[in-house]
């Protein structure tokens, strides 16, 4: 935690802007990390010695830096770095993340052997009521929470692959036991919308905050589906970039 350090005016520097330089330093050191709430109002104005109003115009300026956004009724948080999440042929987000130099994670929440609905059925060209393997994940980027993924498999033909995929923490990887050596993407569906509780829970974010969507049928080399994702992104940590 920061310490206390009274400020005073300096010729051509307001207590506002030495205010929001201090803040910025203690974001660029990771004295508050990607994601964490500063200090209430009352902790940083006694930590500056100065009044709420001129504490105010030092975090606005920060918010308009977008290095902290500002929640009303919850506080003020530091800003998550964005992540440009490219959507092509060959989307992998292992890959992507690791090319931002941050630590890519996996980890399967829940899974189940399901009936197909109309919409999988169709994405994967099974017929209604055939037995899909259904596994929700969550990709996180340095142990931040940036995807919320729910996979539909043909479960007659990767029997086993939760397993495979909770073991392994690549999709790839787990496709080769069936004969895969690669995959691409054939179609991808975005839109946005306001999540539900529980993926507002999942992603770390207030249920006000908007998550982007995106609907995307994988293929073998054959053009046969092996996947149908629903996949939902934190809108103020992701940008989606398609890509040809």
């Amino acid at each position: 935690m920061a310490s206390a350090e009274p400020l005073v005016a300096t010729e051509g520097l307001a207590l506002w802007r030495q205010i929001e330089a201090a803040i910025a330093a203690d974001i660029a050191t990771r004295i508050y990390p990607p994601g964490e709430r500063l200090p209430t109002e009352q902790a940083l104005a006694a930590r500056f010695g100065v009044n709420r109003h001129t504490l105010r115009r030092a975090m606005a300026a920060l918010e308009a830096r977008g290095l902290v956004r500002i929640e009303q009724g919850r506080g003020t948080f530091v800003q998550d770095p964005v992540l440009d999440y490219s959507v092509g042929r060959h989307t992998r987000f292992s890959e992507i993340v690791s090319r931002h130099n941050r630590a890519p994670g996996h980890r399967v929440l829940r899974s189940a052997e399901i009936a197909a609905d109309a919409a999988v059925a169709r994405a994967l060209r099974l017929r209604k009521g055939a037995r899909c393997l259904m596994m929700e994940t969550l990709g996180e980027a340095d142990g931040r929470p940036v995807a919320l993924g729910t996979h539909y498999l043909p479960a007659a033909r990767f029997p086993g692959i939760v397993e495979r995929y909770a073991a392994t923490q690549s999709l790839s990887v787990a496709l080769r036991a069936y004969g895969i050596a690669d995959y691409t993407r054939h179609s991808t569906r975005i839109t946005a919308r306001l999540p539900s509780a529980e993926e507002a829970g999942q992603l770390k974010q207030p249920r006000t905050r908007p998550v982007l969507v995106t609907e995307s049928v994988d293929v073998d080399a054959a053009l046969s589906p092996i996947q149908f994702v629903i996949s939902r992104f934190p809108a103020d940590r992701v940008q989606i970039l398609v890509e040809p």
